[in-house]
This record gives C-alpha cells, structure tokens and sequence, in this order.
C-alpha cells in the first residue's frame, strides 16, 4: 500500500467519524433560546428601557469601555449610572 493510500484511508476514517458525531450542545437543542426582536423590545419596554441613540468621540467610547470592564457591568449599566451621576451635580 502506498504512502498517499495510507493518508486517503485515513481521511475516510476522519471524515466518517466526523459525520457520525453529534451536533455539539452550543449548537443543538441544549443551545439557549434566543429571543426574536419584537420579544426582546417587550421585555425591555417592561423593564422601562428606552433605546438613546447618540454620537460620541472614540476616545471618550474607548474609555467607557475600559470602565465598564474594569467595573465588571455592562456598557448600558455603565454609562446608566455615569449620566444619572452627571445629573445630579
């Protein structure tokens, strides 16, 4: 047998061992449901959340990235917080 019918062989085997696998648990039925949109509005909307769009310099983003991780919240709880600060002063 030659060397190449030796890799072949064993490709086969790889390739028949990989289709007989199951489908991992991060994408079959163990995966978490992911809400649609319209869901997802509804819960924020029952939450009190309202989506505020605006535009800010990428230095002054960088940094509230930065205190976002270095606080271990979410950007939304971050800059929720750093503006109910601001309005208060």
């Amino acid at each position: 047998m030659k060397k190449t019918d030796l890799y072949k062989s064993e490709g086969l085997k790889i390739s028949g061992q990989m289709k007989q696998a199951g489908t991992p648990d991060r994408f079959g039925s163990a995966a978490s449901t992911v809400l649609s949109r319209r869901d997802q509005r509804k819960l924020e909307q029952a939450q009190g959340l309202v989506a505020f769009a605006v535009k800010l310099d990428g230095e002054l983003v960088k940094q509230v990235h930065a205190l976002a991780e270095a606080r271990q919240m979410g950007v939304n709880e971050t800059v929720a917080g750093l503006l109910t600060k601001g309005l208060a002063a």
